[in-house]
């Protein structure tokens, strides 16, 4: 039982997340033993089968054919220029700061004279390889949009 492998380690040694590893199983794409406590567990040899099945298909050293469709570009081990976006509400901007503690980290855009600061995971920032003076683009999906006004803004004139 010792070549059997738990779905992190497995995620891990193929590059993928897990999350995504755990679709592959439930949709059959893995094969997979079960625990006595049903808990799955993946052999060294499905890895390899994995591995080489991407290889032969792709030509790239990385998971599975189905990596290629359903895995962000990193676990392929080459970048992908983004082309689209559905999220309409884009700012481009240089990485002013980022600040990293614990799990989460602190990434502060300048967008012409302005500053936007987002809070994003410490994995998405290393990821992304984010330091100060990149280019990033903000991307805002929210469904609320507030508006305030300080003490000195003045009311504008209506004109009549």
């Amino acid at each position: 039982m010792s070549d059997l492998l738990t779905v992190r380690a497995a995620a891990e040694r193929l590059g993928v997340a897990y999350s995504t590893l755990k679709q592959w199983i439930y949709d059959g794409s893995i094969r997979t033993t079960k625990t006595r406590g049903g808990h799955h567990r993946i052999s060294e040899s499905e890895i390899q089968r994995q591995l080489m099945t991407h290889e032969k298909t792709s030509g790239l050293s990385a998971p599975s054919a189905a990596l290629a469709r359903s895995a962000p570009s990193a676990a392929l081990g080459r970048s992908v220029t983004l082309v689209a976006l559905s999220g309409r509400n884009q700012l481009r901007g240089i990485v002013e700061e980022v600040r990293s503690d614990g799990l989460l980290s602190q990434v502060r855009l300048r967008i012409g004279d302005q500053f936007l600061t987002a809070v994003i995971t410490r994995d998405a920032v290393n990821e992304l390889k984010l330091k100060r003076g990149d280019e990033a683009v903000a991307i805002i999906k929210s469904t609320e949009v507030m508006i305030g006004r300080t003490s000195t803004d003045r009311p504008a004139r209506r004109g009549r």
